[in-house]
């Protein structure tokens, strides 16, 4: 769980939350592998690959980029999947790494940090993203 002590006193600028379906993210994984080299960091690749059913780890990160998307204020298109970076810390905690047109959306915006959470069950992958 991320640690929200840091909130006291921080202004929230935005949030964004996104919910995907696993198996929709297993069938396009499965059947369109360039979405998988488009969409996700070789960091990202290399770290849902080790999992025993990737798709879980793959929605999380899908759902965790849409919800920064909402977050920065962009649809579709106003910036890359791959400039929106989820990274896991030695603690476990996922935390956010921006690049190119999201960075720069981000430090428009006065952005200068994020607090981030993922959670799947069986069936969906949720992601909370918190731009301060």
């Amino acid at each position: 769980m991320p640690d929200l002590s840091g909130l006291v006193g921080s202004s929230v600028v935005s949030i964004g939350a996104d919910v995907v379906e696993i198996d929709r993210i297993r069938r396009i994984t499965t059947e369109r592998p360039r979405f998988v080299e488009r969409v996700y960091t070789e960091g990202e690749r290399a770290y849902c690959q080790t999992a025993v059913d990737p798709a879980e780890r793959f929605a999380a990160r899908f759902a965790a980029k849409e919800a920064v998307m909402k977050a920065l204020g962009v649809g579709l298109g106003g910036t890359d999947f791959d400039e929106i970076e989820v990274v896991k810390l030695e603690t476990g905690q996922p935390v956010l790494r921006l690049h190119g047109r999201a960075k720069a959306k981000a430090t428009e915006l006065g952005i200068e940090d994020w607090l981030l959470t993922l959670s799947h069950s069986d069936t969906v992958a949720l992601a909370i993203a918190i731009a301060r």
